[in-house]
């Protein structure tokens, strides 16, 4: 039995490709083990899959002052010997590693013990964590054509990201009847990243009088951002938060706005949802929406309006020309290289496996 350890973690974008992952990896008869952090949102989504998950010690390497820069190196070397410890004893034949700091002693480990590492990279630039793991990478698959030229050529593959199987399954009627929708006007959805976005909730909700003169708006707004004085509004839906549902709503919406997160793009993209990003500012992040958002404009696969020049007037305009235009936009996607990634990235696992030293 060939046998894999999955890692990476900190944040659901860093754990959600690797559970896409899961049905193949089965499929293919891979005994499946999971290597996370203590206290990271990895540990609660992997409990789902029935799947070992091993917690080591690890700390965030950052580029600010912060006093836990001090203290955060020595949790990074003990995860480095709890995670070398463990690889010895799974004895895995191939590592795969979606990022975030945990994995940086998972992958550096398994690198001193010879054993291959597949790392994947979401945004157009490499992460720290993943900067610190290339040089022991097998293979680096990304999402963007533009990361190739900031990886070494004989590693880097242009992928895409892993879907979850579920969200090509949705069903559109569950969706209409959650949000209490007609099949009378196109649908909007809204979601503004997994904790929502003030700047977006405030402009579409400012856009609502003219948006619903044509549409119909299912807003995923985040945590203890509903507006209670919109909720008997005709045609408008809000919720903190979906996840079982949320499959049937993305089958549901016409077209969609979001943030620019390399995860959440990558499933637009998957879906074929024409959609008009609004990225975290520059600002607010180290950029990497901003990046994202332009290689997915210049790729015809999304509408761009950056925060600064957000507000209901700009948005209404951009909604219009996308929905206007969606077919043009639904066809440059159906033509795109960075579909089928589970396919891709399993390809690449089983060749590390087969050509092992």
């Amino acid at each position: 039995m060939k046998r894999i350890v999955l890692t990476g973690g900190g944040t659901a974008g860093h754990v959600t490709p690797n559970i896409a992952l899961l049905p193949k990896l089965k499929e293919l008869g891979y005994d499946i083990h999971y290597i996370g952090s203590h206290e990271g949102i990895e540990r609660k989504l992997i409990t789902d899959f029935d799947i070992p998950y091993y917690p080591v010690s690890t700390g965030k390497l950052r580029r600010y002052l912060d006093p836990k820069n001090f203290s955060d190196p020595f949790r990074v070397v003990k995860g480095y010997s709890e995670a070398k410890k463990l690889l010895k004893e799974i004895k895995p034949d191939v590592i795969f590693s979606k990022g975030g700091f945990v994995s940086v002693p998972v992958v550096r480990a398994a690198g001193s013990l010879k054993i291959p590492c597949i790392i994947h990279e979401s945004d157009m630039t490499p992460g720290l964590a993943n900067k610190l793991c290339i040089s022991v990478a097998t293979k680096i698959c990304c999402n963007f054509p533009e990361t190739l030229a900031n990886l070494p050529e004989n590693k880097a593959v242009l992928t895409g990201s892993p879907i979850r199987e579920e969200l090509l399954k949705g069903d559109k009627a569950a969706a209409l009847n959650l949000c209490n929708f007609t099949t009378a006007l196109p649908v909007i959805m809204v979601i503004g990243g997994s904790s929502g976005s003030v700047a977006i909730n405030k402009a579409v909700r400012a856009a609502l009088p003219k948006l619903l003169e044509d549409f119909q708006v299912v807003h995923l707004c985040g945590t203890d951002r509903i507006d209670n004085l919109l909720l008997n509004q005709k045609g408008y839906a809000q919720f903190e938060y979906l996840k079982g549902e949320l499959k049937d709503i993305l089958a549901m919406a016409d077209i969609v706005i979001s943030r620019a997160g390399a995860n959440a793009i990558c499933e637009l993209l998957a879906l074929k949802k024409p959609n008009l990003l609004i990225p975290l500012p520059a600002k607010s992040s180290r950029g990497d929406q901003l990046l994202n958002a332009a290689s997915f404009e210049s790729q015809g696969y999304s509408i761009v309006l950056n925060e600064d020049d957000l507000d209901e007037n700009s948005l209404v305009e951009k909604v219009y020309e996308l929905y206007c235009n969606r077919k043009q936009y639904i066809e440059c996607m159906a033509q795109s290289s960075q579909l089928n990634a589970v396919d891709k990235i399993v390809s690449l696992i089983d060749d590390a496996v087969i050509n092992r030293p």
